[in-house]
């Protein structure tokens, strides 16, 4: 198993270059090392059986990896997911520059007629990995999704950006007993993230993890499109650190969760599969796959994208990273960008500053709408 490693004052990353995953992301901060951000718990068990046809992505699921489609490739023939996170990745290029190292990469399979440009940076003493992925020559349009999970074994406390809704499909992840088990209701909507309607008739707090002793759930969050800037923000109180995730609402308008407790009873879940939630930041309808996604649907009739258009050479770009939890509060209550840093106020009224790259995202916002002009590397 090739993998690439880079790093800078404050932050390790190792990248998986056989399926293109986030194998593992390190920040020290404050003397500390955090590493909030999930991995199977099969991904190194070298006596893991795994079940005729399954998807390579699952069988080394780790810390971060991007969806193109998100969910079932019903338009090319690919595995779930897509060849972004399924398949090998080449290095491209390296560069260090003013405190900051990046590395591109190729994907090593076309994803709808054009290639695929990963570019992962850290910069010294920025507690994030800024990811970017560029579409080069391809055609037509795709949902595409960053896939980030936190380990959440004592439980966590989420905030989000201002949301308008959150919604369920219309079946559960796991309508079959003998397979699995849901607890939230099956469709269903609310704009009270706090109070969201359950299977058996009565409310969770989608923001309050677990929402169940044993599910697996997938609720997407449709976010405010007056929102600068799309954050998730989750607090782990006996880790003592906070996992945080940012994009631009106008390219990934919605925040996907993934409540994955022990839901799943088949191979490889098998049950032990607990204490994770996915914050996948995505533009997709749901979790049906490329052909509903593109196709007219409830979501796209009221001017929320469900797909990107592949003109232009498009690039999406995530920020994933972790950082000290201080204090007694245990809830981020708004993150913002105020004088080139990210400002993190919690719910009693205490603030702290965070070192970031605050054009990053701006970029992601003009590009992620077609413009622009295909480069191997992204600015």
């Amino acid at each position: 198993m090739k993998s690439y490693n880079l790093s800078a004052i404050g932050i390790e990353v190792i990248f998986d270059l056989g399926l293109g995953q986030i194998s593992k992301l390190v920040v020290t901060r404050d003397g500390r090392e955090l590493s909030p951000f999930h991995t199977v718990p099969w991904r190194d068990d070298p006596n893991q059986e795994f079940p005729e046809g399954t998807d390579p992505h699952l069988e080394r699921m780790s810390v971060d990896f991007f969806c193109a489609p998100f969910a079932k490739s019903d338009i090319e023939n690919t595995p779930l997911h897509g060849w972004p996170a399924n398949a090998p990745w080449t290095l491209l290029e390296e560069e260090d520059f003013e405190g900051s190292k990046r590395a591109s990469f190729l994907l090593s399979k076309t994803v709808m007629g054009g290639q695929v440009i990963k570019t992962l940076t850290v910069r010294d003493r920025h507690p994030f990995l800024y990811q970017s992925h560029r579409f080069v020559g391809s055609q037509g349009s795709i949902p595409v999704a960053y896939h980030p999970m936190v380990s959440l074994p004592s439980g966590g406390v989420v905030s989000v950006s201002p949301k308008l809704r959150a919604e369920t499909m219309a079946i559960s992840l796991e309508p079959d007993p003998e397979r699995g088990k849901s607890a939230l209701a099956y469709p269903s909507t609310s704009e009270d993230l706090h109070a969201f309607p359950t299977s058996d008739g009565g409310q969770v707090d989608l923001l309050r993890y677990p929402i169940a002793d044993i599910n697996e759930d997938l609720v997407m969050l449709i976010e405010n499109p007056a929102n600068p800037l799309g954050w998730t923000a989750v607090v782990r109180p006996n880790e003592r650190d906070i996992a945080i995730a940012l994009k631009q609402p106008a390219v990934l308008p919605a925040t996907i969760f993934w409540y994955s407790n022990g839901g799943r009873f088949y191979a490889p879940w098998n049950g032990r599969h607990r204490g994770v939630l996915g914050v996948e930041e995505a533009c997709t309808y749901f979790a049906y796959g490329h052909s509903s996604s593109i196709s007219d649907n409830h979501l796209s009739r009221n001017g929320i994208k469900t797909a990107i258009s592949l003109e232009g050479d498009p690039e999406i770009r995530c920020v994933i990273g972790a950082t000290t939890l201080f204090g007694h509060e245990t809830e981020a209550e708004r993150i913002d960008i105020v004088d080139g840093q990210l400002r993190v106020t919690m719910r009693g009224g205490h603030n702290f500053m965070l070192p970031y790259d605050a054009d990053f995202l701006a970029k992601s916002a003009k590009q992620g709408a077609g413009s622009g002009s295909a480069r191997a590397i992204a600015d």
